[in-house]
């Protein structure tokens, strides 16, 4: 019926190191389901943020307007709230109060029902020399990888 929307977040993995991950539903309004049905969605600088009343909001993240919508259509960076249980939320809220952690999201997608779900991470920022780490391990195994595929042919 509909095509498998993964819309992700590449860099997070690079500049983040991830601590731990949760499935949170958003809250869409107007015609930001079909615009996100049709991929023309970015969490690419997209963070998460807590407001007064505890409620997980998810800042930065662009959906296209509807091309066939019409003055119905939605703001494209507007602020849209997570939703995720009570005891999840306490737990994330304490995490980056205390600790100074961030949360980010790591891949947009739509469930089996059709609900766009977010995956987001508790995450902690990597220093200059993990990213150099990061590069090098990357490097090696892709040259590792050309050097098995030579070897097979």
């Amino acid at each position: 019926m509909q095509k498998n929307i993964n819309i992700k977040n590449k860099r997070a993995r690079f500049e983040y190191e991830i601590l731990d991950t949760y499935i949170a539903g958003i809250v869409l309004s107007g015609t930001e389901i079909k615009s996100i049905r049709q991929s023309k969605a970015s969490i690419s600088e997209s963070f998460c943020e807590f407001s007064e009343t505890s409620e997980l909001f998810v800042i930065n993240m662009q959906i296209d307007e509807y091309t066939h919508g019409s003055h119905y259509n939605h703001k494209p960076k507007a602020e849209r709230k997570l939703l995720l249980q009570k005891r999840e939320l306490k737990k994330l809220h304490k995490e980056v109060k205390n600790s100074g952690l961030t949360i980010v999201p790591l891949l947009l997608f739509l469930n089996d029902n059709g609900l766009a779900k977010l995956k987001i991470a508790l995450v902690r920022g990597k220093k200059l020399y993990d990213k150099r780490e990061s590069i090098k391990d990357r490097d090696s195994k892709r040259t590792i990888d050309r050097i098995k595929k030579s070897f097979n042919s």
